[in-house]
């Protein structure tokens, strides 16, 4: 069984609701998840928030952090995957905020760098992830999926 089949089982297995908000992955997680038959079930609240006006207007970010990390990093992550678990007081909440490419991107954050927050009431992680940075856009968008996937099972401790 694939990670999302697996995720999808645990959730509804468990009566857990599920929110995310994505930025760099631009919807492509909430996609795959509402692929799946019964997802709404688990489904809390899906977000674009692609602008750091949408961080900051619907998740609380900070614009302090904006203003000196950037969007792209492990403050603004926590602070998306935060921000949704306020709104929506889903059980699990995910963020993803990172740079797909082709352009964009520097020395210090280049394309292909992705920041990841999962987010429960009782702990959170924060993950960074480097992919090729020679990659197509869509398939960075595929990749950083795959990555909160697979991050999201070892989070939940899922076999």
């Amino acid at each position: 069984m694939d990670n999302l089949n697996k995720i999808s089982k645990y959730l509804i297995d468990n009566k857990l609701k599920l929110s995310t908000t994505e930025s760099c992955t631009g919807g492509l997680l909430s996609s795959k998840f509402t692929d799946i038959s019964g997802s709404s079930a688990y489904i809390g609240l899906n977000l674009v928030t692609y602008s750091n006006y949408a961080k900051m207007k619907l998740l609380n970010v900070d614009k302090k952090v904006l203003d000196t990390v950037g969007a792209v990093s492990e403050e603004c992550a926590f602070q998306m995957a935060k921000g949704l678990h306020e709104l929506t007081d889903s059980d699990i909440c995910i963020s993803t905020t990172g740079i797909a490419g082709p352009t964009g991107g520097s020395i210090d954050k280049p394309v292909g760098l992705m920041y990841s927050a999962i987010y429960t009431k009782n702990k959170f992680q924060i993950y960074k992830v480097i992919k090729n940075p020679n990659i197509e856009r869509i398939q960075m968008k595929e990749e950083f999926t795959k990555e909160v996937l697979k991050n999201l099972v070892e989070f939940l401790g899922i076999k």
